[in-house]
């Protein structure tokens, strides 16, 4: 390629595709007990849970990692992961895979990026993204949800499960909670860019910090805490939808409405101390390690290291892949 070393060239789609789902697997496995544990509080409390497993109860996020130990052993804190893994190669492969060339659309080929081209581009990955990674999605939350007892699984296995789901509730059933699930990945996308921005801006505005680590580690946080505020009543929705027997619910709005009605307003905030944790722990990784784009030498990439960077800021310029 003329004007590049070999050693100078960007990384292929291909490579930013492999690259973006195999980073979102590695983050998942030390992220997974704490997705678990939110699904469970997500859905305590429910009346017509499709499968017995409410006999132990929930109570923070913490409470909840033990009690799942004691009584089911350490192993039910990675139910689902095969398909939780499915999901972060197929939905972080799409959405990053994709984003350059989605902006490149929105900004008809502009150098100038705004923030409203990035949310866009970022919103239209993510649904993009949902759509083709929703079945996967689906069968990691029944995993999670069901409890390691005997006569009380709902499947055996992964495969088990999506050919179960196909043959009981038809090819809809494995994109049950698309619509949500979209909707809380926009919500995640566009609070997440926006808040990170205002908090440093304002830490920086009034002197409380510089331009550091500490600056993108606080940022980071208060960015993941403001994303699971707005988010979780969604979140809590798609997990229950998902989660539901066929003709439990008329759709997710129902859903809502019955869980308003029987359970309160505290009832969409079930699960948001494991959800913050994570959200939190992905953001401060990925914003605390790279900072800004200008802290890192986007002209010239070296190796899979520089695949590395490049992932994560593509990730750190459109959002997180969870």
């Amino acid at each position: 390629m003329v004007g590049f070393k070999p050693t100078d060239v960007p990384p292929t789609a291909a490579v930013k595709f492999v690259g973006a789902g195999t980073a979102a697997c590695i983050a998942d496995l030390f992220t997974f007990p704490l997705d678990t544990a939110k699904v469970r509080l997500q859905i305590q409390g429910e009346t017509k849970a499709p499968v017995n497993m409410q006999s132990a109860q929930y109570r923070g996020v913490f409470g909840t990692i033990s009690t799942m130990v004691k009584t089911e052993g350490p192993r039910s804190l990675y139910n689902g992961l095969v398909a939780g893994l499915q999901r972060q190669m197929s939905f972080a492969s799409v959405r990053i895979g994709l984003y350059d060339s989605v902006k490149q659309f929105y900004t008809k080929g502009s150098e100038h990026v705004g923030i409203g081209s990035r949310l866009l581009a970022g919103c239209t990955t993510g649904a993009m993204a949902v759509a083709v990674a929703q079945p996967t999605d689906v069968v990691k939350v029944r995993f999670q949800a069901q409890a390691n007892v005997s006569n009380s699984k709902r499947y055996k296995g992964t495969m088990e499960a999506y050919k179960t789901i196909a043959k009981e509730e038809g090819m809809r059933g494995l994109w049950k909670g698309t619509g949500p699930n979209i909707t809380r990945n926009a919500l995640v996308n566009c609070t997440e860019l926006v808040t990170y921005d205002l908090i440093k801006e304002a830490l920086m505005k009034y002197n409380l910090m510089t331009d550091n680590f500490p600056c993108h580690f606080t940022s980071a946080f208060g960015a993941g805490f403001c994303t699971t505020v707005i988010a979780s009543p969604v979140d809590v929705v798609k997990t229950r939808y998902m989660n539901s027997a066929k003709g439990q619910y008329n759709g997710a709005l129902n859903c809502a409405l019955t869980m308003l009605k029987k359970e309160g307003p505290k009832a969409f905030y079930k699960g948001f101390m494991p959800s913050f944790l994570r959200l939190g722990s992905w953001n401060v990784v990925l914003r605390g390690r790279v900072g800004d784009n200008d802290l890192v030498p986007h002209n010239r990439y070296r190796g899979w290291h520089s695949v590395s960077w490049h992932v994560l800021l593509e990730i750190k310029d459109h959002g997180l892949p969870c």
